[in-house]
C-alpha cells in the first residue's frame, strides 16, 4: 500500500516537483495551496480553522498521514540592517513560522498514526550566517528550524520523524530558461530536493528525527 503524503505549498515549483516525485512513486499525494492552482486543495494555513478542518478530512478519508512537506515560503530582505522593514517580518513570520505552526499543531496526532512517518521543512544556510539585508529573513527561517526541532522532540516516542533540508537558494527550469547566462552555484534543483525528501524513508527514523540535512552541494 502506498503512503499518503500531504505537500503545503503544492502550487509553486518546488511543491509540484515534490508531488511529481510521491506520485511516481505510486504514493497518494494531497496537494494543498492557497492560491487553488489545479490540482490543489484550496486551503489558506493562516487560519487555523481551515487547517483543522483538512487534519479532519484527511484522517476520516485515509486514517493517516505518512508525509508531511512544508513547502510555504517567500523572501523579504534589504540593502542594509537600517532600512530592515518590519512589516517584512510579519509577513515572513506568518509564512514561514505561523503556517508551520497551525499545521503541526494540527497535524501531530495524525502523523503520530503513521507506521513510518516523515516531516520536513525546507530551511537556508541564511539561518546559520545571517547578513545585515537579510535579517529578517534569516531569523524566521531560525525560528521555523527551531518549531521543528521542537515537533521532532514530540515525535521521538513514535514511528515518525521531523527534518530540516537546508539549502541556499532553489532553482528550476523555468528560471535557467530566463537566465541562461546565470550558473545558480549552489543553488538546489526542485527535482533534488524532491529526491532528498523521499531519501528520508532510507534512514531509520530514529535518524530522520532532529535531522538537519544539507542539500546545497546538490546546486550546480
Amino acid at each position: 500500500m502506498g503512503r499518503v503524503i500531504l505537500v503545503l505549498g503544492a502550487g509553486g515549483p518546488a511543491g509540484r516537483a515534490v508531488v511529481k516525485r510521491f506520485t511516481d512513486l505510486g504514493d497518494t499525494v494531497i496537494g494543498v495551496d492557497r492560491s487553488g492552482a489545479e490540482g490543489c486543495i484550496k486551503v489558506d494555513l493562516l487560519d487555523i480553522a481551515q487547517v483543522r478542518d483538512l487534519e479532519a478530512r484527511i484522517r476520516a478519508e485515509h486514517g493517516r498521514v505518512d508525509g508531511i512537506f512544508h513547502l510555504v515560503g517567500g523572501w523579504r530582505g534589504s540593502k542594509t540592517f537600517a532600512e530592515t522593514s518590519l512589516k517584512d517580518w510579519a509577513d515572513l513570520n506568518d509564512m514561514l513560522v505561523r503556517t508551520l505552526q497551525h499545521v503541526t499543531l494540527a497535524f501531530e496526532s495524525l502523523l503520530k498514526a503513521s507506521e513510518n512517518g516523515r516531516f520536513a521543512i525546507v530551511s537556508a544556510k541564511a539561518a546559520e550566517a545571517p547578513t545585515q539585508g537579510n535579517a529578517c529573513y534569516a531569523a524566521a527561517k531560525a525560528a521555523a528550524e527551531a518549531w521543528t526541532l521542537a515537533f521532532a522532540d514530540a515525535l521521538k516516542s513514535s514511528n515518525s520523524a521531523a527534518s530540516i533540508v537546508v539549502v541556499m537558494a532553489l532553482v528550476h527550469q523555468a528560471m535557467r530558461d530566463a537566465a541562461p547566462e546565470k550558473p545558480f552555484r549552489n543553488f538546489t534543483d526542485v527535482d533534488d530536493l524532491a529526491a532528498g525528501l523521499a531519501d528520508l524513508w532510507n534512514l531509520p527514523v530514529t535518524e530522520a528525527n532532529g535531522l538537519r540535512l544539507d542539500l546545497t552541494a546538490h546546486g550546480n
